[in-house]
């Protein structure tokens, strides 16, 4: 387990640095459901399966489709992919920083942090889960509408970004 959850936090790490470092939406929305797709699997590892079928469900039901919609609206008719020199370097220079951080933290790191969240309490009678879900909406209501309202102030952002000239969001392709 321990070699999967590696795998899949070096897989998250990898795919970060390609959404950062790419300047063209195609190859960043690719990177997103890779981003997206890996750091779920990081959370079932860790226990946490009811949590991470929503987040996936909502990113790719929600944030994709805002995603590709403002993609389609500033298309390029060549643009810059993961092969080519100035985003290679940059991917190269990201790389080189995540390393030097990992460096300064490499000590803290013990093989007890991959214990999942059922194997600290033998006998517990509920999921770690499903105790999580039911405090985020008891607890947790006012983070939800807080969370809400963020989506659809990104929402905006993301169709004034790609607005361009003052030509509104509706335009001939």
């Amino acid at each position: 387990m321990t070699y999967v959850m590696s795998l899949l936090l070096l897989g998250l790490v990898l795919g970060l640095v390609a959404v950062a470092s790419n300047p063209s939406p195609y190859f960043a929305a690719l990177g997103l459901v890779v981003v997206a797709g890996l750091g779920c699997g990081v959370l079932v590892g860790h226990g946490g399966t009811f949590l991470s079928l929503v987040l996936f469900l909502i990113y790719l039901g929600g944030m994709l489709v805002v995603f590709a919609y403002s993609a389609a609206l500033a298309a390029e008719p060549y643009p810059e992919s993961w092969g080519s020199r100035p985003i290679a370097v940059t991917m190269l220079v990201y790389v080189g920083g995540v390393v030097l951080v990992s460096g300064l933290f490499w000590s803290g790191w013990y093989e007890s942090s991959w214990v999942s969240v059922e194997e600290l309490d033998e006998f517990s009678s509920l999921r770690g889960d499903v105790g999580g879900v039911a405090l985020m909406y008891s607890s947790g209501g006012e983070m939800l509408v807080i969370s809400a309202w963020v989506l659809l102030l990104t929402l905006f952002v993301v169709l004034e970004l790609t607005r361009g000239l003052s030509r509104g969001a509706l335009r001939a392709v």
